[in-house]
């Protein structure tokens, strides 16, 4: 393998880029690690650019001013946009697929067509554009069903219609309402698996593929997986739902054939791809791809590695991902509770002040990774997005890395602080 970079650059400013941040700075090759554009807790811990992670020509600026030898993107917009095809046309390595790949997740459509093709199991489907035919197609099926805007909605462009009438609105709203903009011009309407769901994150370069640790995460926002989908609001890893065997099912099933089948395709896909999957009676079925590490997923994968990361990542961006060997493991539990600005995700406020317990008083193994912060004015850390923070803690058992997140969670002072309190509570009550 070429030398490790001596720089890299982290795009995004989510509390996933800050878990890629810390991991890609705990590597034994120490190299110079920057992020663009970051958030409060980032650049309290390396160098942050105020460049918006969807600008592509100031990122592409920013590589060669700085001298940045390897790139690894974070969220999926600048992978759609073409970053990844821009920054492998001047030489620098990237992880991140180019723009071809990261259609398997900016276009529902496109990634369902791919599944139908190559028999991989999942619902079957249609797609629509006008209101009329979609409302008819919905008419021939069963409740609840499955109304997906077609393009990138932040994770929540995906309505789990319990009634006719919810699935009418939902058509509407996105056929002509507008409620996600581009992104609902088109849709996807599909039947609904029932079962329990798994991310399964795999490192891809080419035909060569590693598979992470596995996790659950929880995308509704209430206890009790209530109330409207977000873009996560907490995980843990490993799921024990997916045992050793169901594993090397949806290997031979599902992962195998999906890199199997992009690549037939011929897209060159080098980077994270996100296998959602639907764990039901008859067998795993895929929900969606995600061409980007999952949120916030990462943060309870990523601490549990022990693999260098950067390792990792720079041998899948050379074509040498089948030169790392197995994956190692910690034999902890990590549980990851994300803290939301009440009203998320919906309509939500800015600006509130965030007071964070002293690392010293943090329960062991436990981290607090940070997503929408920034700071203000005045030098105060505020709340800057719908999601705001991660709190991570690892432990021997789910339950005890449970009492530590929580712990952690209740020593944050925020005056619209909102978080679940059932996160892992699945799998702590099958037990």
């Amino acid at each position: 393998m070429s030398p490790f970079p001596r720089s890299l650059l982290v795009v995004g400013s989510g509390g996933r880029e800050h878990a890629l941040v810390r991991a890609l700075l705990a590597s034994p090759a120490a190299p110079r690690v920057v992020c663009a554009p970051g958030n409060a807790g980032i650049a309290a811990e390396v160098p942050c650019f105020p460049i918006a992670a969807d600008d592509v020509p100031g990122l592409v600026a920013l590589v060669q001013r700085e001298h940045i030898a390897f790139v690894v993107v974070g969220p999926e917009v600048p992978l759609s946009l073409g970053l990844a095809d821009r920054l492998r046309a001047l030489g620098v390595p990237t992880y991140g697929p180019g723009a071809d790949g990261a259609r398997l997740e900016a276009s529902k459509i496109f990634t369902k067509e791919i599944l139908l093709k190559h028999r991989i199991p999942t619902a079957p489907a249609a797609f629509f554009s006008e209101i009329k035919p979609a409302l008819a197609y919905m008419r021939t099926r069963s409740i609840p069903i499955v109304v997906k805007a077609d393009g990138l909605a932040a994770g929540k462009g995906v309505i789990v219609a319990q009634s006719i009438a919810e699935a009418d609105a939902a058509v509407r709203e996105m056929l002509a309402g507008d409620k996600f903009g581009s992104a609902g011009r088109q849709l996807l309407i599909e039947d609904c698996l029932f079962g329990e769901e798994t991310s399964i994150l795999v490192v891809v370069s080419g035909r060569d593929y590693v598979i992470l640790p596995t996790s659950q995460d929880h995308k509704r926002i209430g206890d009790g997986d209530t109330g409207p989908n977000t873009g996560g609001m907490g995980t843990y890893s490993p799921a024990e739902v997916v045992t050793p065997g169901l594993l090397a099912r949806i290997e031979n099933e599902i992962v195998r054939p999906s890199v199997n089948a992009i690549a037939d395709e011929g897209i060159a896909f080098c980077g994270t791809l996100f296998v959602g999957i639907m764990l039901t009676p008859t067998g795993p079925s895929v929900i969606e791809y995600n061409t980007r590490f999952g949120d916030p997923e990462t943060q309870v994968v990523l601490p549990r590695l022990t693999t260098d990361l950067l390792t990792l990542l720079w041998a899948a961006a050379l074509g040498q991902l089948s030169s790392v060997g197995p994956l190692a493991v910690k034999s902890d539990y990590a549980v990851c509770v994300v803290i939301a600005a009440r009203g998320y995700p919906d309509a939500y406020p800015k600006g509130d002040v965030i007071t964070l317990p002293p690392a010293s008083s943090l329960p062991p193994s436990t981290f607090i990774y940070h997503a929408g912060t920034v700071l203000n004015s005045a030098g105060q850390l505020v709340t800057n997005g719908g999601r705001v923070l991660g709190v991570t803690a690892l432990a021997p058992t789910l339950r005890a890395a449970a009492d530590r997140a929580y712990a952690a969670c209740d020593q944050v002072q925020c005056p619209t602080k909102y978080f679940r309190r059932d996160i892992g509570a699945r799998q702590l009550n099958r037990r």
